[in-house]
């Protein structure tokens, strides 16, 4: 019981991230590009690192001891394209103008996400744009919390490492979500919630995992749930945080965050 309670409260402080973007929207007066490039490289590097290197290979060792040594390669790497597909379809489906992966320009420096015209867009514009935001977070953390509570369930020690990650590019997201909303109802309170209310189908998908997929739980099921994480994981820091990490930074400085966050994760395994 306690393995499940540590996973939820992983995932709970993944998904209020969301809340601590919102906060650094209306506090910061200018935002420091290079050290968001490098943290979400950083995001980057951990995800694809413990993904590829930890959280594949587990996955195919738990379906080798439940459907044998013949076809568990080939179930592994299948449930892996089907976590990336997952996510493809979500994007998919999800407006550009909207969709929390496509990468967001910064005014200038500061904390806002794209320069508001008040003269050329109506509030009504506005708060539908960040309602729409608020969605397409929402449906993009679901299935990042599945992941995180799945992983933090079987290795606490690696749920951590991942629940960071995320909460790292959860920031932006909340951003994205808080500013258009305050921009049209003057309210820091209500473009606050909404922005923490996307976060919160993080746990929601925790919640899911635990009460549909857990009592089904065996060797082959965890690693066909272990391959779909890692291809979600794989698919978001591609999709999303290096081309972020690259639009507020450089190419370099993205690149040095992905090895940092590549060797933090080696290190944290090797002293598991």
């Amino acid at each position: 019981m306690n393995e499940v309670l540590i996973a939820f409260g992983l995932t709970f402080f993944a998904g209020l991230s969301t809340s601590i973007g919102s906060a650094i929207s209306f506090l910061c007066k200018t935002t420091n590009k290079k050290f968001l490039s490098a943290a979400l490289g950083f995001s980057a590097g951990v995800m694809i690192y413990v993904s590829l290197v930890e959280i594949f290979p587990e996955a195919l060792e738990l379906l080798e001891s439940g459907i044998g040594n013949g076809r568990a390669y080939i179930y592994t790497t299948f449930a892996f394209f089907a976590g990336m597909l997952l996510i493809a379809l979500i994007d998919k489906f999800v407006p550009k103008s909207v969709n929390p992966h496509e990468p967001k320009d910064l005014n200038n420096g500061t904390c806002e996400i794209s320069e508001i015209d008040e003269k050329e867009l109506e509030k009504d514009e506005l708060m539908r744009t960040g309602l729409l935001s608020a969605l397409a977070v929402a449906l993009h953390n679901f299935p990042e919390g599945i992941a995180t509570f799945i992983s933090a369930l079987i290795d606490p020690a690696l749920g951590v490492s991942i629940a960071i990650a995320v909460a790292i590019h959860n920031v932006p997201e909340g951003i994205a979500v808080s500013v258009p909303i305050y921009y049209a109802t003057g309210s820091k309170k209500k473009a606050f919630i909404y922005s923490a209310l996307s976060g919160m189908t993080e746990p929601l998908g925790a919640l899911f995992a635990y009460l549909i997929l857990y009592r089904f739980i065996n060797n082959t099921i965890l690693g066909l749930l272990f391959a779909l994480v890692a291809g979600i994981m794989v698919f978001i820091s591609f999709d999303e945080l290096l081309p972020t990490a690259e639009k507020y930074g450089n190419h370099h400085i993205a690149t040095y965050g992905v090895f940092a966050g590549m060797f933090f994760m080696a290190i944290s395994l090797m002293l598991l």
